[in-house]
């Protein structure tokens, strides 16, 4: 009996191996090495924000290349900024959206520039986004 389970889970585990190739929104393949090219709106301006308000940016990132777009990490210049990247490659020609939160209540009064670094399959492989506001007390 021990036998015939012990072969019935290697056959699971070896017909739950498939192919681990990523593919993008459209369903092409992504291929290691592939650059491609990004468009995006570099500054979004929140304006005037009370101290303690959560700023959400949204950037909506543009693949302009041939090749999906694969953005492996989003980060903020500091603690207070968070953000979050798309999770599957962007087709050539789609649009995905890439969110960014400040928490002002972290930030000093007065104008404040917080920056996030997308790192992409690109060539720069970094594209910094700035998000900028005046907190008011």
């Amino acid at each position: 009996m021990k036998k015939v389970i012990l072969l019935f889970t290697g056959i699971m585990l070896l017909s739950s191996c498939g192919d681990d190739s990523a593919s993008a929104e459209g369903g092409e393949n992504v291929e290691v090495g592939n650059k491609t090219t990004i468009v995006v709106n570099p500054i979004y301006d929140a304006g005037d924000v009370v101290k303690g308000e959560i700023i959400t940016a949204v950037f909506t990132v543009k693949n302009t290349g041939k090749y999906p777009l694969v953005v492996s990490e989003v980060k903020g210049s500091c603690t207070c900024t968070v953000a979050e990247k798309p999770e599957k490659p962007i087709a050539p020609g789609s649009e995905a959206v890439i969110k960014a939160e400040v928490d002002t209540e972290k930030t000093s009064s007065g104008d404040i520039s917080k920056s996030v670094r997308i790192v992409a399959n690109t060539e720069p492989s970094v594209t910094e986004v700035v998000i900028k506001a005046k907190v008011k007390n």
